[in-house]
């Protein structure tokens, strides 16, 4: 007999009902479909009959690496602690709407509690490679008008310290001529962002070529994609772009979309600027998560010391 998830429809038209974004309900669906399966194929029990034990038993599941994923393929990497929380939340989520319509459930949403995080360093290129990064489209591509464009989206991503999924969504209309762009952010929160004038030159550049009727500002100029209209540029395409332009210049640390956005809250940082501007800017709607996400370098922290201390001369 199959396992399922009672009620499952229900919670995602929940969330469809309160605006949540159809990536948001993707990935709850995806992380509770994990659970599902993990019912299914490894503890082979009924939702109705779970208890505590079980709950640890999905979190030893989801930091082993012979698990399967919810399409019962093999996992590729390990999950780290934030993942692993992010399908734990998942799950507390569906109990706490189980709980909110009466419907009868096995066990609390407080039962569901998050896996300790690790405490990374993070860290972010010199400031000469990220130039060097972004300058790289119209170095290795031969096609000018793909070198443009992937120039103007790595301009863009530094320039404002936007998502990478909000990067990809734009559409012409929000951007006005002085740089400023309006982005619908994570939550459907509304703020604004702004280009450099550097990265407004590249853009204007890139636009002058684009030869498109789409109303996306990115638009992808092959594949399926490039017959389709409005259709936008994949995610995994920029991130393999970025980490082949860091294979090519020969820089060892690790590069990604996300790399740029924290560069350029970092940069800010480290140039003085005050962290509640940062957090406005990145679209944080608490202060917290902006301290915990940009940490001041190495180089900084040693710059403060030598700056402040009494005793240094």
């Amino acid at each position: 007999m199959k396992i399922q998830l009672p009620h499952l429809d229900d919670y995602l038209l929940n969330l469809r009902a309160n605006n949540f974004s159809p990536e948001t309900s993707y990935n709850y669906e995806r992380d509770l479909r994990t659970f599902e399966s993990f019912l299914q194929n490894d503890i082979k029990k009924d939702f109705a009959k779970i208890d505590k034990k079980d709950i640890l038993r999905f979190k030893a599941f989801l930091n082993s690496h012979d698990r399967k994923t919810a399409n019962q393929e093999d996992a590729k990497q390990f999950l780290s602690s934030y993942s692993i929380n992010r399908v734990l939340s998942s799950l507390r989520s569906y109990l706490k709407f189980l709980e909110e319509m009466d419907f009868k459930l096995p066990l609390s949403s407080m039962a569901i509690k998050m896996v300790k995080t690790e405490k990374k360093h993070a860290r972010v290129p010199e400031f000469d490679e990220v130039i060097k990064l972004i300058e790289a489209p119209m170095k290795y591509e031969d096609d000018v008008k793909i070198g443009l464009r992937n120039r103007a989206m790595l301009e863009t991503l530094f320039a404002t310290g936007m998502r990478i999924s909000e990067l990809l969504s734009l559409k012409v209309k929000q951007i006005d001529q002085t740089g400023r762009i309006y982005v619908m952010g994570k939550g459907k929160k509304q703020r604004f962002v702004y280009l450099t004038p550097r990265a407004l030159t590249h853009l204007k550049q890139y636009v002058a070529k684009r030869d498109s009727a789409s109303e996306m500002l990115f638009v992808p100029y092959r594949g399926r994609n490039n017959q389709e209209k409005n259709k936008k540029i994949s995610p995994n395409y920029l991130q393999f772009k970025i980490k082949r332009y860091r294979e090519l210049l020969d820089i060892n640390l690790p590069i990604s979309a996300h790399t740029l956005r924290h560069s350029f809250a970092t940069f800010l940082a480290e140039k003085g600027a005050n962290p509640a501007a940062i957090q406005i800017l990145l679209g944080h709607e608490s202060l917290d998560t902006t301290t915990r996400y940009v940490h001041a370098s190495d180089r900084y922290a040693e710059k403060t010391h030598h700056q402040f201390h009494p005793l240094f001369k």
